[in-house]
């Protein structure tokens, strides 16, 4: 009885041990965080040689066929995304908040392009923002910088976009990738301190302009062979989506990004916050309509 008793407890974890296992999955340890901090740092001084072999601007294969929603497209990478893509004959999609800015961006093209004989296939479209003060809803902080943002937006995206992968059936023909820009000087350093913002400008050499930072998008969109990796990464199993880094090349993503179940709580969350129920992949895909709860209210 001693024996069998001894095996037993040595077999299955005791409750203080699924407990421990529980707190560990509440919040990365300080293993991660310092891992994640150095991979950053090694990011910015390192990028602009592992991307050396890379041309710019990109040169782009024939996107006449091709169809292209760009967000946040006035601006910084997705200004230089939705350029070249009409530059290169793509039908461009703007998706953006400032009617103003897209306005008088699409007039510049008009007159830059005309000149050179290039067609101008742009469509513009506006959509609604957030409000920011309510987007930090894990911490409980009010206060959401764009520093907090890119902080978390990688592991978050990749986390979403797994379970996304997941959820679409290969018939649906529709492959997700996570890319990374790199460290770009865009309008993220916006609402650092002053003294950040003056080192931030301090180190041009290391950090990529817009144009840069938008080549590792633009391979993704555009490179014939990204739909048979996606295709290879699903027949594996893989637990996270296709990720490329900044040198256009694929990449491993952090241990923590392949954590199904905190992967699973981020999907969940986001579907909540943008007001769509937790089938509306399932269903768009079957061609069913799918209400935001957030939308017009009919009379």
């Amino acid at each position: 009885m001693e024996t069998t008793s001894s095996s037993s407890s040595t077999s299955s974890p005791s409750a203080a041990e699924l407990i421990s296992k529980s707190k560990r999955k509440e919040a990365l340890g300080w293993m991660e965080w310092l891992r994640g901090w150095l991979y950053v740092i090694y990011e910015m001084l390192f990028q602009r040689i592992l991307a050396s072999h890379l041309q710019n601007p990109l040169p782009l294969p024939p996107v006449n066929d091709l169809t292209c929603i760009v967000t946040g497209s006035t601006s910084g990478i997705g200004r230089e995304i939705a350029r070249q893509l009409a530059e290169s004959g793509a039908h461009v999609v703007m998706a953006v908040r400032n009617l103003k800015a897209a306005n008088e961006l699409i007039q510049k093209w008009q007159e830059e392009w005309s000149g050179k004989g290039l067609p101008l296939n742009i469509e513009m479209h506006y959509v609604g923002f957030v409000d920011t003060e309510d987007m930090n809803v894990v911490s409980g902080k009010r206060k959401y910088t764009s520093l907090t943002g890119y902080s978390g937006s990688k592991l978050a995206q990749i986390k979403f976009s797994s379970i996304l992968q997941k959820r679409l059936p290969a018939e649906s023909g529709i492959n997700v990738v996570c890319v990374s820009p790199g460290i770009v000087s865009t309008n993220v350093a916006r609402d650092l301190p002053k003294i950040v913002q003056a080192a931030y400008h301090l180190i041009p050499y290391f950090i990529f302009n817009p144009q840069e930072g938008s080549r590792s998008t633009l391979f993704s969109a555009t490179d014939p062979q990204m739909p048979e990796y996606c295709e290879l990464l699903k027949a594996d199993d893989w637990p996270v989506c296709a990720f490329i880094s900044q040198d256009c090349r694929p990449a491993n993503p952090s241990e923590e990004a392949h954590n199904i179940e905190t992967s699973y709580k981020v999907w969940e969350k986001t579907l909540e916050l943008v007001g769509l129920p937790l089938d509306a992949v399932e269903r768009l895909v079957e061609g069913d309509e799918v209400k935001c709860r957030y939308g017009a209210q009919e009379e």
